[in-house]
């Protein structure tokens, strides 16, 4: 038992070695871990025997359950909504069409049977948010007309497509599939998933605003719990628990919620190390010296669907919208295959319907090679293609606030003999240019939004707002970008009518930042830095 404990914390310390090295030479970070699986594995220095497909599945569909639910959780709606029609048909048309053509591929060119070939057109359908993000983060680009937003959609909600596809593939093949019965899957699918995901979303919504959990601790907790949940019960039903788990994600992340900064680094942590087992364990179960006997088939594979198939279903699909032909053709390479592509091909490799590893190790080395080839010169296609916005921060489209200001808070200290004391705060005169943006009271440092009324009494701390932020004191911001037709433009803060317990602590304004009072009126551009209460 010991022996086994400090080989998994030998693992984990050399699976975050391994990703601050890809970090620094441009490989994305997945391709280490798979490495590594494949270093401590049977072919190996250490020699881990592990050829368990049925226990990597349990796995790994629970790690993706988490990734899948923070794909949602930490997609900015706001950023994403411009692009939401075309992020949609490419992870719903667009998987389909992948999958058809690279199923037809594999069966003309290669030799497969037909349900063999759109098997794994199926499981190769669906693209990886992580991988992509991941590059572009550590890279700190973002990509021009929304791409990086539109991706992020993309990547995060075509998980479902690709497994209702899967599914339907193996229950052919099993022979007890009807016309009616397909039918019916993909009603089910789409109706008890998206049901199921709203419901979830709806409920872990109201407990986190009405209900305090205890410590902080367990508000993370629920919502693994509520993830795990919003998979498992549609999936009983017949409905797709992947697409559930995202929807009840993305809702979620959308909500003001108590702590979110905290909730957002927790999983953005845990979401890491999920990524680490999958890829790991991945690593495990391949026998490299088996490898060579795929690789020809893959590699073929991996051309077809990179420089053919998904190019020509972006095409068709973003034409009409009248996509710049540049941007069409980083959507296309920005198709990274990853983690559900495997969890989906080790499926059916326990499948009754198919039992068979050849599917997993043509899918193991299509994302080896998409891992290393895309995933390695994106960055430098996109330069090519001149779509990196360097105006912009990729972390944008990620709901943890993590935009760069020139806003500094500091904490001044209300005691027995400080001339505050007692005094309503429009009583107080302040320095201009800063602002009161928080009063903390009691032992808790419960925080108390400042009106003009708030008397401050012995042993507060006020949060004074000015240039410079550092994120202290738990303060937690958000930003609401004021577009064309907005109810607010015109208004002064006064009159604006924002929600309850939240206050507009700085506005960014030309690429300047304003300081703002009661009088400041909002215009269109602007965006809103709001401080809001839990």
């Amino acid at each position: 038992m010991n022996t086994l404990l400090l080989l998994c914390a030998v693992i984990l310390v050399a699976c975050i070695i391994g990703s601050k090295i890809s970090s620094r030479i441009g490989v994305p970070t997945l391709l280490i871990f798979i490495a590594l699986g494949m270093l401590f594995g049977s072919d190996g220095i250490l020699k881990i025997e592990f050829e368990d497909y049925a226990m990597a599945e349990k796995v790994c569909s629970a790690a993706l359950i988490i990734i899948m639910f923070y794909g949602g959780f930490g997609t900015n709606w706001s950023m994403a909504r411009p692009t939401a029609v075309k992020s949609v048909l490419l992870s719903t048309l667009g998987v389909i069409l992948t999958a058809g053509l690279t199923g037809l591929f594999c069966h003309f060119v290669l030799k497969t049977d037909l349900l063999t070939g759109l098997l794994i057109g199926s499981v190769l359908g669906s693209t990886d948010a992580a991988s992509v993000f991941s590059i572009l983060r550590s890279k700190r680009l973002n990509l021009k007309y929304g791409t990086a937003s539109m991706l992020e959609i993309e990547s995060g909600s075509n998980d479902p497509c690709a497994y209702m596809l899967t599914i339907i593939v193996l229950s052919a093949m099993s022979g007890q599939l009807s016309a009616g019965g397909i039918l019916y899957s993909i009603f089910a699918q789409i109706a008890y998933g998206i049901g199921a995901g709203v419901l979830f979303a709806l409920l872990g919504g109201w407990v986190l605003r009405r209900i305090h959990l205890g410590e902080e601790g367990f508000q993370s907790i629920f919502l693994v719990a509520l993830a795990l949940a919003s998979y498992a019960l549609p999936s009983l039903l017949g409905g797709n628990g992947y697409l559930s788990t995202y929807i009840t994600g993305i809702i979620l992340g959308n909500q003001e919620i108590h702590r979110k900064r905290e909730l957002v680094n927790f999983f953005d942590a845990f979401n890491s190390m999920m990524q680490m087992v999958i890829f790991f364990l991945l690593g495990l179960l391949v026998f490299p010296s088996q490898l060579p006997e795929f690789f020809l088939p893959a590699l073929a594979t991996a051309l077809f669907l990179t420089l053919i198939a998904r190019p020509a279903a972006v095409a068709l699909l973003l034409t009409p919208f009248r996509a710049p032909l540049h941007q069409q053709l980083l959507v296309s390479w920005a198709g990274l295959r990853g983690a559900a592509s495997i969890v989906f091909s080790i499926m059916a490799a326990v499948s009754p319907s198919y039992g068979d590893d050849y599917v997993f190790h043509i899918v193991f080395c299509v994302v080896l090679l998409s891992l290393l080839c895309q995933g390695t010169l994106l960055p430098l296609f996109s330069r090519k293609l001149d779509m990196i916005d360097n105006r912009e921060n990729v972390l944008k489209t990620f709901n943890n606030y993590s935009e760069e200001t020139s806003i500094r808070f500091i904490r001044l200290e209300i005691g027995a003999n400080h001339p505050w004391v007692n005094q309503n705060l429009r009583e107080i005169a302040t320095i201009p240019g800063t602002l009161i943006a928080a009063v903390l009271r009691g032992d808790e440092n419960k925080a108390v939004i400042p009106k003009g009324d708030t008397v401050l009494r012995e042993g507060d701390s006020v949060i004074i707002g000015a240039k410079e932020y550092q994120d202290q004191d738990g303060i937690e911001l958000t930003e609401k970008e004021i577009e064309p037709g907005n109810r607010l433009i015109g208004k002064p803060l006064k009159a604006a009518d924002l929600p309850k317990d939240s206050l507009v602590v700085l506005i960014r304004r030309d690429h300047g930042e304003v300081i703002p009072d009661g009088g400041t009126v909002i215009r269109q551009g602007d965006v809103l830095v709001i401080y809001s209460a839990g």
